[in-house]
């Protein structure tokens, strides 16, 4: 696909093999995975967003993507179907995951940019026989619309201009997360932070303030504030998977550390919980994380 009115602000060097469109988040590129056959990585603005194997949907490239994908495979029994309730679509990599893992599981991907999603679509097909739902609305509208009670997964990644909206780190909207959630049910967020790791820290103190149960997953050198990095956070009102977790998360290819507990409370460091009134996006990521 060629390029077509890309504004100069946003023209950058492309892949010559790069599948190449503006969207409404900026310019989106698919660039093939030159050791995968039929594997693409999507990038917006030049930051990677997803990476999808449609020959294997069940490989997942990025770490924090490993580290969500440990949290579908033990909130239930193997096989067994879940409803899912992604906020923020991407390339569909988790739902396509979800839906090769757990056949018959039902999902609704809520995905704002709507020619992002169709560019998706058209490019990189979802099986026709998955249950999947592409709503094109806004995260906390989208999550409006789901009945109470609905969810056994709500995965949030949701990123515009490589930040997570403001409206999105809230008390409020995580009270809304709950309110889909079956009793027992599981929220899942990724996360991204660097030095001095304030904004990481609020959205912990923030869940805590809904969430009995919570555990976070990152690179170890992204919780010592060493650098610029994503971390996956696990909530429930119930016991979570942390022993299995933390092993899967340790033996990764690229292997990162889970905090919970004392331990997390501790890094928490006093911050207080974010409210609607006072909520500020994820800060921008420093231009060298994406080189």
């Amino acid at each position: 696909m060629a390029k077509k009115n890309i504004p100069k602000s946003r023209v950058r060097a492309v892949a010559p093999e790069a599948l190449v469109e503006t969207v409404d988040g900026g310019l989106a590129e698919l660039i093939p995975d030159r050791d995968r056959p039929r594997a693409w990585t999507l990038l917006l603005d030049g930051a990677p967003q997803s990476h999808v194997d449609l020959d294997d949907p069940t490989h997942l490239d990025f770490a924090y993507q490993r580290r969500l994908g440990h949290i579908v495979d033990l909130i239930a029994p193997a096989k067994q179907p879940l409803q899912v309730l992604h906020l923020g679509g991407g390339a569909f990599t988790m739902a396509r995951y979800v839906a090769a893992t757990r056949p018959r599981s039902t999902q609704q991907v809520v995905e704002i940019d709507v020619p992002l999603a169709q560019l998706v679509r058209k490019h990189l097909p979802l099986d026709p026989n998955a249950r999947i739902r592409v709503r094109g609305v806004d995260a906390r509208e989208g999550l409006g619309k789901v009945p109470d009670g609905w969810a056994d997964l709500v995965v949030a990644d949701v990123f515009s201009g490589a930040r997570t909206p403001a409206h999105l780190t809230s008390r409020e909207f995580l009270g809304e997360v709950r309110r889909v959630l079956k009793p027992g049910g599981h929220y899942a967020a990724n996360l991204a932070d660097g030095p001095p790791l304030a904004h990481l820290r609020g959205q912990i103190a923030t869940a805590a303030a809904v969430f009995p149960q919570l555990a976070l997953a990152a690179d170890p050198a992204v919780l010592r504030g060493k650098r610029f990095g994503n971390a996956v956070l696990l909530a429930s009102e119930l016991a979570l998977p942390v022993a299995e977790w933390t092993r899967r998360v340790a033996t990764d290819p690229h292997p990162g550390r889970v905090e919970h507990g004392r331990d997390l409370a501790d890094f928490t460091g006093g911050a207080v919980p974010v409210v609607d009134a006072s909520a500020q996006p994820s800060p921008v990521p420093p231009s060298s994380v994406f080189k």
